[in-house]
């Protein structure tokens, strides 16, 4: 064998038998190279980690020490990694920092980490952690931080966890723990943050051994189900800098020791059954309070006029019980942003320097007694958005100051006593999106500043006293949504440049003293939804141009001097609303309206002729011209009526025949469940063709035109057929015979104004029918996704996003039993004239019955919800609560920002969440938002975005409540809270340890 060969031999014997020769990474290496082997990475992010290198210290997320090289930290956070927990990193024996925050960790955790000596902190924070807590974290000796926030562990918090002993923070929030909280976590003597909220304890009372962790500085045990009274112990905290205790069923009197807690900057006690009145004296001592909420409970009394004179920046009482003045110290607050006291019994003036020293952002004082004037430096710091303070006693004029507020978003100060002129430049605040001063005594006349409203969406100006001519700069408000001015004095012709007002919903103007024609290029007002001009002094003919206007759907001209012929257009419109009465008008009414049941919308002209009793007397030889006219049409066509008639008839008959046998009204039984005004054979009497709206697998829809001129939707569902959903292929089961009577009674006692009202029910042996409101601007679904969804800009969807939500909150919350819809949908969600939004179609076998279980859940024989809206823990397991719900909500929200369909041929193998996701993380915020939607609303369109996707989170714990959803779509649109506060006031439960990082 020569030298060469021999050299060659032995490198390859070398690299076989040692590979450590060749490839030089350290044995701490080599375990995170195993880590690395176990997760899915989709993202890639662990591409550096590479088996070549010597260590692993410049690998993404590795930190290692500069001296021994050893690994002392992995960060992963939000690195997308899929996989269990990696238990190799227990053998690196220098590693004090483990952060997977934010990632898929799934499966349980292992039950023996004790091998982890040196670990100090722990953060599994956002994943999909499932079992019970293992009782072998408290081995680990080092440990001082511990976020297990946002995973799925279930059963109870291990006794073993009152021995940790140098545990700093815990973090449970937001899982499936049940049980109560523990007494032993008072055991925990070194612990600066317990954060347990959001978890489904049973309910219980705060254990007074809390009150023995003196070093405690944040307590958040916000929704989990407390009750009883705050225990004294809780005095003891001395530390304490952030203490929450909102979202539960505490009661008793607001603790007297709440005011020794002189290091506490944020007090929430918001949502709970407290009574009583705070305390009275020692505030002085609380310097550092910066934020206080005691809303929405059931509290009395004054506002202690020592805690105005702290330098607070949020105050929240709204929803209480509480009388007496606003202390005057509140005004000299010089941090003081959020100022919220509505739905009280406050009186007195307010602070006359209130908003003089403070960078107020928001003050709500509505449906209070406060008198006086308003404080004319409310906006004094120049930053002041939201000003609301409807329903009071206020008086005097509208402070000239606030003319130069260009922050104001939104101005309520409907329902007062308001007098004089508005000063000229308020009318033109240039991002003030709403203006409402309703119910005044405002005098003078709408200014030519206005102009500069640009962003005005809505002007309510209704019953003041308001006068001279509308000006043409009324036509610069090109988002001019609805312009409601009635019972006024406004006079003059209407300007001209109305005509432009492109987005315009709702113009109503009746009851003032308006003249001339109405303007022409009417027909350009492709929103207009309602037009009401009653009881002014306008002349000339009716354009034929309103005929043109297809969403139109009330129609209000009575009380004028209109002259000459009803257009004939105006046969086009779908009309709930049609009054023409007390004019000029003259000739033939169409023969839509020939009716007994628009009689009303006609009187008061004596021109107007028409086949209607007490229309057109002295008119004889006008009809008898017209009988004859029409005997002669008839004999023409006579011959070729006969044959055509007998073959439509046989045709008819024998259709007829088949889908609907003879209805014996004798054989029908009426369940009401309001008063009506119709009766069942009204209703009978109407199921043909001709009015046919839709139709399904389940049955036919009517549109009903009843004698009083009402409008209702009749469903008629014929027995033993199969449910599903058109275009899901997913079966939602039999119509149940057994409990109809007992559902459909359930379903008749709800009572909400966004739940579509169910009149009545008729049944016999062969259907059934539910009649129920019409609602005349169809479903959100098919507006949304057809030609026609640019009638939706962003405050419109948002509306109609509200309304749902709160009628959903409604059957969740309000319902006993509390009902779960299970087909939450787009196509389920009706609007009515205004465009507000009705939940529907939650009827047959939907509720919830009393049998459900502790939890709420109840199990499902087959899939009831629609492709692309179902929760995924559901299509699997068939169970159902309110959780379920919640993700179907999620999806419409995301058809709301996006524009999108749930299911889409361009998605791919993706429903519309993954695809919103994807597209996010892939393109951008700009690729999913509907570019049909106005980029001056981009920034609360995100915050719905963001509000969707909670709702549509995988793991049900992680989605809100939907009582917390309306809460969130309300605080949709304020403006930016300094940095370590969110909308509610509310410090992260993390602030102070992010604060010591920066």
């Amino acid at each position: 064998m020569t030298p060469s060969i021999s050299i060659v031999f032995l490198q390859i014997l070398a690299t076989l038998l040692f590979p450590t020769f060749i490839f030089s990474l350290n044995q701490e290496g080599l375990y995170l190279h195993n880590v690395k082997l176990g997760f899915d990475d989709p993202d890639n992010v662990l591409s550096n980690w590479n088996e070549h290198d010597d260590t692993p210290c410049n690998w993404f997320g590795v930190t290692c020490d500069q001296i021994t090289r050893s690994v002392t930290s992995l960060d992963l956070s939000n690195a997308n990694v899929a996989g269990p927990f990696p238990s190799l990193l227990c053998r690196l024996k220098k590693l004090r920092y483990i952060s997977l925050y934010n990632n898929e960790i799934n499966s349980t955790l292992p039950e023996d980490l004790s091998g982890c000596v040196s670990v100090e902190h722990l953060d599994l924070a956002q994943n999909f952690l499932v079992g019970t807590l293992p009782a072998s974290l408290t081995k680990l000796p080092n440990l001082k931080y511990l976020d297990l926030l946002g995973n799925n562990f279930t059963g109870d918090i291990p006794a073993s966890f009152g021995s940790f002993r140098q545990l700093e923070v815990l973090g449970l929030v937001g899982n499936l723990l049940d049980g109560t909280i523990p007494a032993f976590l008072g055991n925990i003597s070194t612990l600066k943050q317990l954060n347990l909220s959001y978890n489904p304890f049973y309910t219980g009372r705060i254990p007074p051994e809390l009150g023995n962790l003196t070093n405690l500085e944040v307590l958040w045990l916000s929704d989990c189900n407390l009750i009883g009274e705050v225990p004294d112990t809780l005095g003891r905290l001395k530390k304490i800098v952030d203490l929450d205790l909102s979202v539960n069923y505490l009661d008793g009197p607001i603790p007297s020791w709440l005011t020794e807690l002189s290091s506490a900057e944020q007090i929430e006690l918001y949502n709970n059954s407290f009574t009583g009145e705070f305390p009275v004296n020692g505030w002085l001592k609380m310097t550092a309070l910066k934020r206080i909420d005691v809303s929405m409970n059931r509290v009395v009394g004054t506002i202690p006029r020592e805690l105005c004179e702290l330098p607070l920046e949020s105050l929240n009482l709204y929803e209480n019980q509480m009388f007496g003045e606003l202390p005057q110290g509140i005004a000299n607050s010089p941090n003081l942003y959020e100022l919220r006291l509505f739905h009280n019994r406050f009186n007195g003036s307010l602070p006359k320097d209130l908003g003089k020293n403070s960078p107020l952002l928001w003050i709500d004082v509505s449906e209070n007694k406060f008198s006086g004037e308003i404080p004319e430096n409310l906006c004094g710091k120049g930053l002041l958005e939201e000003l609301l303070m409807i329903d009071n006693l206020l008086s005097g004029e509208i402070p000239a100051t606030l003319s130069e507020c260009r922050s104001l978003l939104r101005v309520r100060l409907a329902h007062n006593q308001l007098s004089r002129d508005v000063p000229a430049g308020f009318w033109g605040l240039p991002h003030l999106s709403l203006l409402e001063l309703a119910d005044n005594s405002l005098s003078g006349a709408i200014a030519k500043t206005i102009a500069s409203a640009s962003n005005l969406s809505a002007l309510i100006l209704s019953k003041n006293k308001f006068s001279g001519p509308i000006p043409e700069e009324i036509g610069s408000l090109e988002n001019l949504l609805d312009f409601v001015g009635n019972d006024n004095q406004f006079s003059g012709p209407l300007p001209a440049s109305l005509v432009i007002l492109g987005q315009l919903g709702r113009l109503d103007l009746h009851n003032n003293e308006l003249t001339g024609k109405l303007p022409s290029g009417i027909h350009s007002l492709k929103k207009l939804n309602e037009l009401n001009l009653a009881n002014n002094e306008l002349s000339g003919d009716i354009p034929k141009e309103i005929g043109s206007l297809s969403v139109l759907n009330y129609l209000d001209l009575s009380g004028n001097q209109f002259s000459g012929k009803i257009p004939v257009e105006l046969q086009n419109l779908k009309l709930n609303q049609l009054n023409l009465s007390n004019n000029d008008l003259s000739g033939d009414i169409s023969p839509v309206y020939a009716k007994e049941m628009y009689k009303s919308s006609f009187l008061g002209n004596a021109g107007l002729c028409g086949d209607i009793e007490g229309l057109c007397e002295g008119t004889a030889e006008g009809k008898t011209a017209g009988y004859v006219w029409l005997l002669r049409l008839l004999f023409t066509l006579a011959g070729l009526v006969f044959v055509v008639g007998v073959v439509w008839f046989y045709w008819k008959y024998k259709n007829f025949k088949e889908a609907k046998r003879p209805i014996d009204k004798s054989k029908w039984t009426l369940m009401s469940f309001h008063k009506l005004g119709f009766n069942e054979y009204e209703i009978l009497d109407a199921l043909d063709e001709d009015n046919l709206i839709g139709s399904g697998s389940s049955g036919k829809v009517y549109k009903v035109v009843l004698s009083k001129g009402d409008t209702v939707a009749v469903k008629k569902i014929l027995r033993n057929v199969k449910i599903t959903d058109e275009g899901s292929d997913i079966e939602k089961g039999s119509i149940q015979e057994d409990g109809f009577e007992a559902e459909v009674e359930t379903l008749g006692k709800i009572r909400h104004k966004n739940i579509v009202k169910l009149w009545c029910c008729c049944t016999t042996r062969d259907c059934k029918l539910l009649v129920y409101e019409y609602m005349p601007n169809g479903s959100l679904g098919d507006l949304l996704h057809s030609s026609k969804s640019g009638l939706l800009d962003w405050p419109m969807r948002y509306k109609i996003a509200m309304d749902a939500a709160e009628g959903l909150s409604y059957l969740h919350h309000d319902c006993a039993p509390p009902i779960v819809h299970r087909d939450v949908k787009s196509n389920n969600i009706l609007l009515d004239g205004d465009f507000g939004a009705r939940v529907a179609d939650f009827g047959v076998a939907k509720a919830v019955d009393a049998n459900a279980n502790a939890k709420g859940i109840k199990s499902m024989s087959v899939i009831a919800g629609s492709c692309g809206y179902i929760a995924p823990e559901y299509a699997y397991t068939l169970r159902v609560n309110e959780k379920s719900d919640i993700y179907s909500f999620g999806v419409v929200i995301l058809e709301l920002v996006t524009g999108q369909r749930p299911v889409d041929p361009e998605f791919g193998e993706k429903d519309l969440v993954k695809w919103v996701c994807s597209t996010l993380d892939q393109k951008g915020i700009d690729h999913v938002l509907d570019p049909k939607l106005d980029s001056c609303f981009k920034e609360e369109i995100c915050k719905a975005l963001n509000i969707g996707l909670l709702c549509t989170s995988p793991l049900p714990i992680n989605r809100p409540s939907m009582r917390r959803v309306v809460k969130m779509l309300q605080e949709v649109g304020g403006g930016n809270l300094p940095k370590d506060a969110s909308k509610d006031g509310k410090l992260t439960p993390y602030y102070y340890e992010e604060a010591s990082e920066v």
